[in-house]
């Protein structure tokens, strides 16, 4: 068959990634215009302006929530950096989709310093612009947008100071808290003298705190250090907390890479997707089959009995071992347990399938493909319809040249050839109960998503002829066909190849 139809992506063909193919973006316009809103605050006495963005994705109207991440100082300045770095994280998926609540400001001075400071005329109105964010602001978002009440606040400089003193004094009020390159040596270093004596509250809460700070004299001056010291000797097992200083960095400049960083800290996923292959299949009894995590393994756990894994399960290791069967499951904790992805498969102990004798007047050179234009209520009926196209899936044989993009059904048969003997991965992408069949024997039932596009099975087949059976329904756009196999001789390469036109045979 025709590499167009069995070919992946390069990262797949050489280590079973995802096989999602994005086209190159040559014109892109992006345009976040935000919702200027307002609310009159009785703590405060005064009118405040806050401008919201929601995901481009929302519709009014729709059950959708989100998490809120609330930025200090707001404005262009701020939230327009934010925005530009969340939609980033956004499409590599380091985080989901989140509103942005930008609070402008009026005299921050006022606003975020926790105590009066000689030469700081306005000083010292944390505690009210606290009160108004707790009590006023998040119950206004909460009411009048897609809110889901998992928040996060972002703050630098002053900013960062306010954030680190809103953790030690209502640190239920945030999921997160980001301070980047907090202006700690207020008040001769205030905030660390309180430190020890309020982080005992943040127990039970598993909230997250990233900071950040620059190298240099100008970095320590900022007095992050001991702060650090502090929360070494003093944070409960509940904050997860890290701190990191980096270099070459300006005061304004290492918002940047905070912002990206301090995200990503505080939903602690390396990336939104975990993957491991082959995802089942046949093992036989007193054989050993290895299976491949594709990943960063942090804080990803697995267990063999079927139960899901806890922290204290199994680390994931690149390459694992089975020996017998088991139900594999893989989990990876976040800092937020709603995104704690997990994925599983089913192997069991099984014998060598076995050829067919070659059966008489068969030809190499590809399977035979029947192309059904149907909607997605004949899918199951196939039987008894006439097909709109006929072929052999030759070299000339392009999926992408029917007529139709969705609804239609493919059915592809003939018999593979096996030119080796051992352990055979098949790996499919498809659409929704799409069904890959050896031997009449069903292997894969597609059964994936846009996150989780790719199925594999591993079983073993001695030389010889296999009969073959792909039902492939195609319903959604976004999701392509595209199988492969690994021979024995290429398994431990991890290099899948799409199936040789001279191995594919049919009557014609």
């Amino acid at each position: 068959m025709k590499s167009k139809l069995f070919l992946f992506s390069a990262f797949l063909i050489l280590m079973f990634g995802p096989a999602v193919l994005h086209a190159q973006d040559t014109v892109w316009r992006v345009f976040d215009s935000g919702r200027l809103d307002s609310l009159n605050s009785t703590i405060l006495k005064e009118k405040r302006l806050i401008q919201v963005f929601v995901p481009p994705a929302y519709k009014p109207g729709s059950a959708d929530k989100y998490d809120v991440l609330y930025v200090l100082d707001g404005g262009n300045w701020n939230t327009g950096l934010i925005l530009k770095i969340r939609r980033f994280l956004e499409d590599e998926r380091y985080i989901p989709p989140m509103i942005i609540v930008s609070i402008m400001g009026i005299d921050r001075n006022k606003d975020l310093t926790p105590t009066r400071l000689e030469g700081w005329r306005t000083s010292g109105g944390a505690a009210n612009f606290l009160a108004f964010i707790r009590d006023e602001l998040i119950p206004h978002i909460n009411k009048n947008y897609p809110s889901n009440g998992d928040n996060t606040l972002w703050g630098h400089s002053l900013g960062g100071l306010f954030v680190i003193n809103a953790l030690l004094n209502a640190p239920q009020t945030f999921k997160s808290y980001i301070a980047v390159d907090p202006s700690l040596w207020w008040d001769h270093c205030y905030i660390q003298k309180i430190a020890p004596g309020k982080l005992p509250a943040v127990a039970g809460s598993n909230t997250t705190l990233f900071i950040s700070g620059r190298e240099g004299k100008d970095g320590a001056g900022m007095k992050i250090d001991s702060m650090n010291l502090v929360l070494q000797q003093a944070a409960p097992a509940a904050l997860s907390w890290k701190s990191i200083a980096y270099p070459d960095e300006t005061h304004s400049s290492v918002r940047l890479k905070s912002i990206y960083d301090g995200l990503k800290f505080s939903y602690g996923w390396q990336n939104g997707n975990i993957d491991f292959h082959p995802r089942s299949g046949i093992i036989r009894k007193n054989d050993t089959i290895k299976l491949w995590y594709f990943g960063d393994t942090a804080n990803v756990r697995y267990t063999l009995n079927g139960s899901e894994p806890t922290l204290a399960s199994e680390i994931v290791q690149p390459e694992m071992l089975l020996t017998d069967a088991a139900t594999v499951t893989i989990k990876q904790f976040t800092h937020r347990a709603r995104y704690d992805k997990v994925k599983s498969g089913a192997f069991v102990v099984g014998k060598t399938l076995q050829p067919v004798s070659k059966p008489a007047h068969i030809q190499p050179g590809g399977f035979r493909y029947a192309y059904y234009e149907v909607d997605s209520s004949q899918f199951e009926q196939l039987k008894g319809l006439t097909p709109q196209r006929t072929g052999i899936t030759d070299s000339t044989f392009n999926p992408g040249e029917f007529p139709r993009k969705n609804n239609y059904a493919l059915l592809v048969d003939g018999w593979l050839e096996a030119k080796e003997e051992g352990y055979y991965i098949f790996v499919l992408d498809a659409d929704t109960d799409s069904r890959l069949y050896l031997n009449d024997q069903l292997l894969i039932r597609w059964v994936g998503s846009s996150a989780n596009k790719t199925s594999s099975y591993i079983l073993p087949l001695k030389k010889g002829f296999y009969p073959f059976r792909l039902e492939y329904l195609h319903k959604n756009e976004d999701f392509g066909l595209r199988l492969s196999y690994v021979i024995p001789s290429a398994i431990q390469a991890k290099n899948p190849t799409p199936i040789p036109v001279n191995l594919q045979y049919s009557r014609r």
